[in-house]
């Protein structure tokens, strides 16, 4: 089954992953392709479910502070900050119009 140049852009501004290579588009088909084993479950019958856990009653522990002001030893993971925030993955930033941008599928 192969993905539409349209599709393809809608899913990378979604999900904020380029696409532009054959690796990742063969990676997003393979996926897709499982996903539609999905469609061969015969779900007549079944009553959709909140939770997996719906037939139990779930209760929350105590929210007990145990220690505090580590904000530099934090701040020190992140691959980059802005005033003492984690700044959003690369990836995280608006890409370019499909006409705009070489896609791998644009001559598809």
């Amino acid at each position: 089954q192969k993905v539409s140049v349209e599709v393809l852009d809608h899913l990378e501004h979604l999900a904020l992953v380029d696409f532009r290579d054959s690796e990742g588009v063969e990676r997003l088909q393979k996926a897709i392709q499982f996903a539609d084993q999905l469609h061969e479950v015969n779900t007549d019958g079944v009553e959709p479910m909140d939770s997996v856990l719906e037939d139990r009653c779930l209760y929350l522990r105590e929210d007990d502070v145990t220690e505090g002001n580590c904000t530099k030893e934090l701040l020190e993971n992140a691959r980059g900050t802005v005033e003492e925030y984690f700044v959003a993955p690369p990836g995280n930033i608006p890409l370019e119009k499909l006409q705009g941008r070489n896609t791998y599928l644009q001559g598809s």
